[in-house]
């Protein structure tokens, strides 16, 4: 196929299109490239960070664990003190009870408490600070020996309970460990590395502490229970124990940043897609303004310039009436000069909004294919079908006229040395259709909506504007709607024009 002006602009658009996916696809190569060795750095610290967390975790599991087994040595500690008061307070008076005593004047760290059945103490030893002055034993009290069930002593007639607890240091050594938890966790999201971390209490789902992650938001269990899925999808919760057979589990992801930064590229993409876009629109508008100036100001001098000579000849038909004999010629030479006037009417209303007038549709295409039926070859055979009523719909005559000529004519040349040009009016409650079919060589699938292209022609002479003109006169001017309705190869095409009533 030979070179055109749309053949030309399409490997322009191609060649430039080529470019930008180069230019685009070279920046976001690099870009990804920057943000992949980010996410490889931020995972590297993140790991990090994670092995620091379980090497503490470890630890302070570890530390549980002996714990429990101190606790385990104290509790057995303490039943063997509260036996040995018991089998003090029951020896018989005959009995040696020196062992017992030994163990009970031993005991310089486990609080006990003796009272009468009023609650009154009558004696305690080794007692906290805040409970050495109490003389009851009061609710306060209760609460801190409930560990373990009293023993009932029967001494002289009379009923005391005896209460203990475990010991001093081992409370002590309770509230070093929780204090430990307490500084570990706080340690665990103040070097959380940016990634956001959740510490959950497992017996309760409580919330421990939360790093990296908005205050406000947090306040609501959604986007808790969100971001917890989130960080479990992406990392498994490491588990730590405390106190009391309590668990822990510290849920941890990749930072905010990180996960903005991946989407970069494609922010990328679609920013430099937008830009082109605009770009390209911008550029089309400039273009077709541009254009629309130059030809509208071409149409418009070639009307000036055919006004000069057609005024002239007309003068001269005059002449030609006024002889004895008028010229034979003198009829057809005045449809020819009322063809120009048209034609000058056209190029003169380019580049400005045509009137749309109500018109007699059927009597506009009957005048304008009886003109152009008597001046082409008499090898083309016109077939027009036509109701025979008026039918008014809004139309500028001259305009229609030159789309209806376009047709034929690109008819005539798809047909070469002979055929059959059909046109065709029909209607319904809302529109009128007109059918200009040929007998011509078809018009290829891929090729229909291009021919309506500017610059798109398949002529070795011709500009490729007759199909964007008629496009832009039915579509932009009249609203309607014009199409290649079917088109076989070696059997010809129909066009269809619709008009709206």
């Amino acid at each position: 196929m030979k070179t055109n002006i749309y053949v030309r602009n399409k490997r322009w658009k191609f060649a430039l299109a080529l470019l930008a996916i180069l230019i685009i696809s070279a920046s976001i190569y690099y870009t990804n490239n920057l943000v992949n060795r980010f996410a490889d750095q931020e995972s590297k610290q993140i790991e990090m960070w994670a092995e620091a967390v379980q090497s503490h975790v470890d630890l302070m599991n570890y530390t549980e664990k002996f714990f429990e087994e101190v606790g385990e040595q104290e509790e057995k500690r303490v039943q063997l003190l509260a036996k040995a008061y018991e089998s003090f307070l029951d020896a018989d008076p005959t009995e040696n009870t020196s062992i017992y005593l030994e163990i009970i004047q031993s005991n310089i760290s486990i609080p006990v408490v003796i009272t009468d059945n009023s609650k009154h103490i009558a004696l305690s030893i080794n007692l906290p600070e805040h409970l050495k002055d109490k003389k009851e034993f009061d609710k306060e009290m209760q609460d801190e020996f409930n560990a373990y069930q009293p023993i009932k002593i029967d001494l002289f007639g009379k009923t005391e309970w005896l209460f203990y607890k475990e010991s001093l240091i081992y409370t002590e050594l309770k509230g070093v460990l929780n204090d430990l938890f307490s500084l570990f966790i706080n340690d665990v999201t103040d070097n959380a590395v940016g990634a956001p971390v959740i510490i959950i209490d497992s017996a309760d789902n409580r919330v421990l502490t939360y790093g990296n992650l908005d205050s406000v938001k947090m306040q609501d269990p959604k986007y808790v229970e969100n971001q917890l899925r989130i960080m479990e999808d992406e990392h498994f919760p490491i588990k730590v124990s405390y106190l009391d057979n309590n668990k822990a589990y510290i849920y941890y992801r990749s930072s905010d940043l990180l996960a903005q930064m991946t989407y970069f590229p494609m922010i990328q993409i679609f920013i430099f897609a937008l830009f082109v876009i605009f770009a390209y629109l911008l550029f089309s508008y400039v273009r077709r303004s541009e254009q629309n100036q130059v030809w509208a100001g071409m149409a418009k001098e070639t009307a000036h310039q055919i006004g000069t000579p057609l005024s002239s000849l007309m003068g001269w038909i005059e002449l030609l009436k006024m002889e004895e004999k008028p010229f034979v010629g003198t009829t057809e030479m005045e449809h020819d000069i009322d063809r120009l006037n048209t034609i000058t009417e056209r190029f003169s209303k380019i580049g400005s909004i045509p009137t749309l007038e109500r018109t007699d549709v059927v009597a506009t295409v009957d005048k304008t294919m009886r003109y152009l039926q008597h001046r082409f070859s008499s090898k083309f055979e016109f077939d027009i079908q036509l109701p025979v009523r008026e039918i008014m719909i809004p139309l500028n005559a001259a305009l229609f006229g030159w789309v209806l000529e376009n047709l034929t004519k690109n008819a005539i040349d798809a047909m070469t040395d002979k055929g059959k040009i059909t046109v065709e009016l029909t209607e319904d409650d809302d529109n009128v259709f007109i059918d200009v079919s040929d007998t011509g060589k078809g018009i290829p699938r891929n090729m229909q909506k291009q021919i309506f292209s500017p610059g798109y022609t398949s002529k070795k002479r011709g500009w490729g504007l007759g199909l964007s003109l008629a496009q832009r006169i039915i579509e932009g001017y009249h609203r309607g709607k014009i199409f290649v309705k079917n088109s076989v190869a070696g059997q010809g095409t129909t066009f269809r024009i619709i008009l709206k009533k």
